[in-house]
């Protein structure tokens, strides 16, 4: 990577947003973002960013290109077809996904970008806005070992802890992992607190409690105090919508490797049904109204 390579970013939401703003502030690097709303590309704009009217207007001008967009579905649309993103890569370039995709979306890509001599690398980030803010996300990454190498000092400009899982699709498969394995302690936090509470105990010394032992976790001191004790689940959070996604692709995952994965069904319901009494765009942790009943 030369000092005059240009970093692309698509898709400046939640998480986008800060990310770019991040790369934008500390890569040293010219950065063209897009996004289909104008607010948050007039906010990265004031930061230094180029505005593109396009993803094909962000292949162009740069030399490699992150995607942040909530689904697969989504990084397929923006990959496929005219104009897509595999049709306008030239030799060199490499491709980003931090997004959560499919396992077999990143293999596919993979192989698509390498047939016009590009480069892909999934690398799936982790950790909250404000991680995304402060430039202490995690993030996964499927990648060859040069592509790793040439891209490691770019995430690090938005992430303290960045893994190469192995090759492309690997990232994919840790991250799928660490949010099935969230989805399912948040579960058994909202049981434990719907039980304690009706067992005559109070939910916040039962968590404060649980923190001082061997069930402590990420999940309690986040998900638990923080959204499931005060009941604030607030919209453009992480939504029950998304995560419901994410626990479809660990169950897809789970079938093509013949693992019977139980405790995700479990989640996966939970959600569900979440979602069927109108919560799908709150904080996905409100799956512990439906343990408590409400």
């Amino acid at each position: 990577m030369t000092a005059g390579t240009s970093i692309g970013f698509i898709g400046t939401g939640t998480m986008g947003e800060p990310m770019c703003r991040n790369l934008i502030l500390k890569s040293g690097r010219k950065v063209v973002a897009f996004d289909r709303a104008p607010e948050p590309l007039a906010r990265l704009a004031a930061d230094g960013a180029t505005v593109a009217g396009s993803p094909a207007e962000v292949a162009m001008a740069a030399e490699i290109v992150f995607v942040c967009l909530p689904s697969g579905a989504h990084v397929e649309a923006v990959c496929d077809g005219k104009d897509g993103l595999v049709e306008q890569a030239r030799a060199g370039q490499t491709f980003v996904d931090c997004g959560t995709s499919p396992v077999a979306l990143a293999r596919s890509l993979a192989t698509r970008f390498a047939e016009r001599s590009a480069y892909f690398a999934d690398a799936p980030i982790a950790r909250t806005r404000q991680a995304a803010q402060q430039g202490t996300l995690s993030v996964m990454v499927g990648a060859t070992p040069a592509i790793f190498t040439l891209l490691e000092p770019l995430i690090r400009c938005f992430a303290t802890d960045v893994t190469h899982c192995g090759p492309a699709g690997s990232g994919q498969v840790v991250k799928i992992m660490n949010n099935m394995v969230l989805a399912e302690t948040v579960a058994a936090l909202a049981e434990a607190m719907a039980i304690g509470r009706r067992a005559g105990v109070d939910p916040t010394l039962l968590f404060e409690t649980l923190a001082k032992g061997s069930a402590d976790s990420f999940a309690l001191r986040n998900h638990g105090m923080k959204a499931m004790l005060p009941g604030v689940y607030p919209e453009r959070a992480f939504s029950t919508e998304y995560q419901l996604k994410d626990l479809g692709y660990a169950l897809d995952l789970a079938a093509e490797t013949g693992v019977i994965a139980e405790g995700a069904e479990h989640a996966v319901a939970l959600l569900r049904e979440a979602i069927a009494r109108g919560h799908g765009a709150q904080y996905w942790p409100v799956i512990a109204k439906v343990v408590d009943g409400g």
